[in-house]
């Protein structure tokens, strides 16, 4: 049974999965990381232009870290629009927010018409002891024209939500992955990462649930919100990931969270709770393949891995839930209800683009009902930033 919420800062988590850390450490081997460096892909394994390890110093020792102009991109149907950060990007988030690099950008809208932005590994100045790494960084925007770009709101540095250990092979950072709002509260899907391992492989400790009463300044996360990763637990397991969206039309009064397993290899399942439950594991509903089932049924698959980072989203326009993840590529799926069937993916930008974690904006006039134009951020490995990326649904 799940007990009643109890609120835990991010050093009473870490306590709190100690055993779970101790349990799994024979069972997956990890990498040696290096702890030292800074100012990279912080999660492919992939080497980049600057040296890696789980981080690395840029080519050439620039503070601003390793981003290039955002290569264009037209296809008539999809275009590259612009940076959203980086010190090359017009809101100028390293000399404004101390932000040189970093990625993933979970957006949501806060229920009074701001998005709020929830990213990854972050960096400020390259050259400095620390490099001002933060585990992640929320940034908010009230721009709703977005075929010029993303503005950001007001400057200031930007400081994490949450903290995290810090250790490779026990907690080396904590990664926002879904973000939604219910009754004035933010609520925020992390995962714990133990270790960065190969390209596109990681192992997380466990996943949970974030939450704020003051629209992102501080958070706390609820024990019951907590997901271990143990291989004996079919259901936790495969939730280490997560993606929001509220039900519309005959799906309505739900709110559907997806999950994947750590990693961009698995499959992805998907849950559903009342608004007022999101705190209570105990309460939530698993799609079982014919039904949903209760806490204790077992997931059935909704889309064939290998899926990504992902989010999902209503749109009126095409009366049809819309999916992104990145294989190989960003691809877009549709549904009429959140578990499916799941249309096959149609790929909408190129591998050659070298973009991941497509995370689409509340503010689209795709979602809104206004347009056909969705727009999403989506990280550029190398660049290791985050840009806007347009694409029509019809």
């Amino acid at each position: 049974m799940r007990r009643t919420p109890r609120l835990l800062s991010a050093a009473g988590i870490g306590t709190a999965v100690a055993a779970t850390l101790t349990l799994l450490s024979p069972m997956s081997p990890l990498p040696t990381a290096d702890a030292t460096g800074a100012c990279s892909n912080s999660g492919t394994g992939i080497r980049l232009p600057f040296n890696t390890g789980s981080l690395g110093l840029p080519r050439g020792g620039a503070a601003e870290g390793p981003q290039k102009p955002l290569p264009g991109f037209n296809n008539g149907r999809t275009r590259t629009v612009s940076w959203v950060t980086g010190p090359l990007s017009k809101n100028k988030t390293f000399t404004r927010f101390g932000i040189s690099g970093t990625d993933v950008g979970v957006a949501w809208d806060n229920g009074r018409g701001q998005t709020l932005m929830a990213f990854g590994d972050t960096f400020g100045n390259c050259l400095r002891q620390g490099l001002g790494w933060r585990n992640n960084t929320l940034l908010r925007s009230t721009d709703r024209n977005l075929s010029d770009g993303l503005t950001l709101q007001r400057s200031g540095y930007a400081g994490p939500m949450f903290g995290a250990l810090g250790f490779s092979g026990i907690e080396k950072t904590k990664i926002p992955t879904a973000g939604v709002s219910i009754g004035g509260k933010q609520y925020v899907n992390f995962m714990s990462v133990r270790a960065w391992g190969p390209p596109s492989r990681w192992y997380t400790n466990y996943s949970g649930t974030a939450v704020s009463s003051n629209n992102g300044r501080s958070w706390v996360t609820p024990q019951s919100t907590v997901r271990p990763n143990l291989p004996w637990n079919p259901i936790d397991s495969v939730f280490q990931q997560s993606a929001y969206v509220k039900g519309a039309g005959p799906d309505a009064g739900w709110i559907y969270q997806y999950g994947t397993p750590n990693g961009r290899f698995g499959n992805a399942y998907i849950a559903r709770f009342r608004p007022s439950d999101i705190l209570n594991l105990g309460r939530y509903q698993y799609w079982t393949g014919s039904r949903w089932g209760g806490a204790g049924s077992r997931p059935a698959p909704i889309v064939r891995g290998p899926v990504t980072e992902l989010s999902v989203q209503w749109s009126p326009v095409l009366r049809k839930y819309v999916m992104l993840d990145s294989p190989h590529g960003v691809r877009l799926r549709t549904a009429s209800h959140p578990q499916g069937p799941w249309s096959p993916g149609r790929r909408i930008t190129p591998p050659s683009l070298e973009l991941y974690a497509p995370m689409m904006l509340p503010s689209s006039p795709a979602l809104r009902g206004t347009g056909s134009e969705l727009y999403f951020n989506a990280s550029r490995w190398d660049d290791y930033n985050v840009a806007l990326i347009e694409t029509r649904v019809r």
